[in-house]
């Protein structure tokens, strides 16, 4: 008797396929828009230096924007990022940590970050929190330590320290330091996503967390460290702001969270988890970005962008249900 074949379903090609089709309805929305800023301000938008603006605001974003990749494709969601940036920021900054030098500026900055992001993996993962429940008390306590710590009063970067603001001043090729940092977290958390061990469990807890358990991967720990890497991220974002900006405060990050999850959504991941992509997310972040620029160099109302926004993000979140269910059998 011949020995029974069985067949693979071929569930990571059709993955990639749907992935690699979205990217391109991405690539077209970034094109058009690239079109209406030539046609609409062409004397300002088509400028080497406002291609810079335009990277270095999407950098710090962006690099909030790959850690909340991982956590959605992880089945969670964090509302904690724009406050956990601004409160490693200020921390960074007092002047007891500044007097041991920018090495230890940054190291302090990315070790907040990395700790209140562990601090809301724990609460959801062994303290059984909603997500929601659990990030939205992080972004309140953290910016009101944020606010405790500075007396609500912006802390500035002193000169011993200033090897931290030339990551933003310093440029190679016409371009700053710190858009290259930016593009070094997107490499590194492509690989890891798409390329280790650590990315294949991330997929399957966010797709079916019960089956990831039966197949020996623990759930618990593995959410408790997304989260963490979201904090990383947020402490690395935290350095680049204060790169741009010379300064901690309680106010940096203010509705970063938005943004961050909006590009996330627009990008292609499911908000359930299990299907997402690095790739996705940030050519979403950079068409938010060059929506913000478009309305600020046409003197928009920043209401108006807050508006434009809310409706992408309801668009975009209809369009992944529309295409969910003409996919189920």
């Amino acid at each position: 008797m011949g020995e029974p074949t069985t067949k693979a379903a071929p569930a990571l090609p059709s993955i990639r396929g749907i992935g690699e089709m979205r990217h391109l309805g991405l690539l077209g929305a970034l094109a058009l828009l690239v079109v209406v800023g030539l046609i609409t301000r062409p004397e300002n938008f088509a400028t080497a230096s406002n291609l810079v603006s335009i990277l270095s605001l999407a950098a710090t974003i962006g690099v909030i924007t790959v850690g909340a990749t991982f956590v959605i494709i992880g089945g969670g969601i964090d509302l904690s990022v724009g406050a956990v940036m601004a409160l490693a920021s200020v921390w960074a900054t007092t002047v007891a940590t500044q007097s041991y030098g920018p090495v230890v500026v940054a190291i302090c900055a990315i070790l907040v970050g990395t700790g209140a992001g562990l601090l809301n993996g724990w609460l959801i993962a062994y303290g059984r929190l909603v997500p929601f429940i659990a990030t939205l008390a992080m972004l309140v306590a953290a910016r009101g330590l944020a606010q405790r710590m500075s007396d609500r009063k912006t802390q500035l970067i002193s000169e011993g320290n200033f090897s931290i603001v030339e990551l933003s001043t310093t440029r190679l090729l016409g371009i700053p330091l710190l858009v290259y940092i930016f593009a070094l977290v997107v490499v590194l958390g492509w690989i890891l996503l798409n390329r280790t061990t650590f990315g294949r469990r991330t997929y399957a807890v966010g797709g079916n967390p019960e089956a990831a358990r039966l197949a020996g991967i623990d759930v618990r720990r593995h959410s408790m460290l997304l989260y963490g890497l979201s904090g990383l991220c947020c402490g690395i974002a935290a350095i680049l702001i204060m790169a741009r900006t010379t300064t901690g405060s309680s106010t940096h990050g203010d509705l970063y969270e938005l943004d961050a999850i909006a590009a996330v959504i627009i990008g292609g991941t499911l908000l359930t988890g299990g299907r997402g992509t690095i790739v996705g997310s940030i050519l979403g972040l950079l068409i938010f970005t060059l929506i913000t620029n478009l309305f600020i160099l046409n003197g928009l109302n920043t209401s108006d962008q807050l508006i434009a926004k809310g409706l992408i993000i309801v668009v975009a979140v209809l369009l992944q249900r529309r295409n969910l269910k003409e996919r189920a059998p």
